[in-house]
């Protein structure tokens, strides 16, 4: 299998990460990876490979099913890597509800599954369709696999996963599930490479990026998570909301008279971030602003963040170690130090340097627990997935 490529897809709402990783028989070696905005116009195929970056215009539109814009980003990977190699591809899927526990190969029973759970992930779990479609349109028996955002979170007891609803909704899927699962695989792994000191210890794992969210670590297994049933649960993000009481949801519709769709809308789409800044959704562009406004959705973001960690503190019995991951994570030390800042009764403290420069430790000498900064890489473990799928011939021949 030497000199073959193995290509991933890591979907979100509005962008597609793609990865190119070399098959042999070690560990896949990454290539590339590259990222396309399709918010943005024109469309651009960002290009990263080692040290050198490159931007491609793509002349493709965005329709529905993608063909145009995968067809033309296949074309323009081909002129720099020798996608005649090409093994397979692997894609990231945020939800496998309670079937998928494992990488699968993408056949067309698992393919109608992953398509059945679209309500479950409505932002998210379309992308991951097409894009399989698209390459089974493109390249008809290219071998595809699937690794599942909520597998990693099945780890989690019953007790951790139920709502207080009557008992048979729980049988009927309505329960908590977990999300960014792939992030805190590789969190998990590579904290027993640089914190070996708290790896078998209390962590809280907070992936932050526009989706956010955070997990309870136990010798890298997941006990519980900030997310539910859903991607909208628990921390606020860029433009979803969080934990919301349900009641607001009956007081919109009821005495508001709005729509499901609009609600769901608003809950997705224009809240987060964006929401209470009415300013932007990312939260680089409130570091800059000046506004109050700005300044309080950066203080509610910190404070909910602080707050739920405090709240998986207090079922671990104590805290170990917190770990900042993701765009934001790993990026905004003025969103760490305001995180940290509310978790001093914790004995949390950073060092304002270290914390400055994005080090992987950035606790204080006092501080009594460890807090690292380490970079996920969520297309790795897509990556290794697909290969352990490939090494049992069940996806890539």
């Amino acid at each position: 299998m030497s000199d073959r490529i193995l290509l991933t897809f890591d979907p979100g709402s509005s962008t597609i990460k793609l990865g190119l990783f070399a098959v042999g028989a070690e560990a896949p070696r990454r290539l590339g990876k590259g990222v396309i905005d399709l918010r943005h116009e024109p469309l651009t195929l960002h290009i990263v490979e080692g040290p050198t970056t490159a931007d491609f215009p793509l002349t493709a539109t965005v329709t529905d099913d993608l063909h145009d814009v995968i067809d033309e980003t296949l074309g323009w990977l081909a002129s720099h890597f020798s996608l005649s190699a090409l093994a397979g591809v692997g894609h990231r899927v945020v939800h496998g509800g309670d079937r998928f526990v494992d990488p699968e190969a993408i056949t067309d029973d698992t393919l109608a599954a992953i398509e059945a759970l679209v309500p479950l992930a409505p932002l998210h779990q379309p992308q991951s369709v097409r894009l399989i479609r698209a390459i089974r349109y493109l390249r008809p028996g290219l071998p595809q696999s699937a690794s599942f955002d909520t597998a990693f979170h099945r780890s989690q007891g019953d007790l951790v996963r139920r709502f207080a609803l009557p008992r048979m909704l729980f049988d009927e899927g309505v329960k908590r599930y977990g999300f960014h699962g792939l992030s805190y695989k590789y969190i998990a792994a590579r904290l027993a490479q640089v914190a070996p000191d708290i790896v078998g210890g209390r962590v809280v794992a907070a992936h932050l990026g526009s989706g956010a969210s955070l997990c309870r670590l136990e010798a890298g297994v997941s006990r519980d998570t900030s997310m539910g049933f859903s991607t909208l649960d628990g921390i606020p993000m860029a433009t979803r909301c969080g934990t919301l009481d349900p009641g607001v949801l009956i007081h919109l519709m009821k005495e508001r008279g709005l729509s499901i769709e609009a609600v769901e809308d608003m809950l997705y789409h224009r809240s987060g971030l964006l929401g209470l800044s009415g300013i932007s959704a990312d939260s680089r562009d409130l570091i800059e602003s000046e506004a109050p406004e700005a300044r309080e959705a950066l203080d509610l973001f910190a404070f909910r963040i602080a707050r739920e960690t405090a709240a998986i503190a207090n079922t671990l019995g104590g805290l170990d170690g917190i770990v900042f991951t993701a765009g934001i994570g790993e990026h905004q030390p003025q969103i760490r130090a305001a995180v940290c800042r509310h978790l001093a009764w914790l004995g949390v403290a950073v060092d304002p340097i270290a914390n400055s420069q994005n080090a992987i430790r950035i606790e204080s000498s006092t501080s009594k627990a460890a807090v690292l900064v380490v970079p996920t890489d969520e297309e790795r473990v897509i990556a290794e997935e697909a290969c352990s799928v490939l090494l049992t011939g069940k996806a890539i021949r």
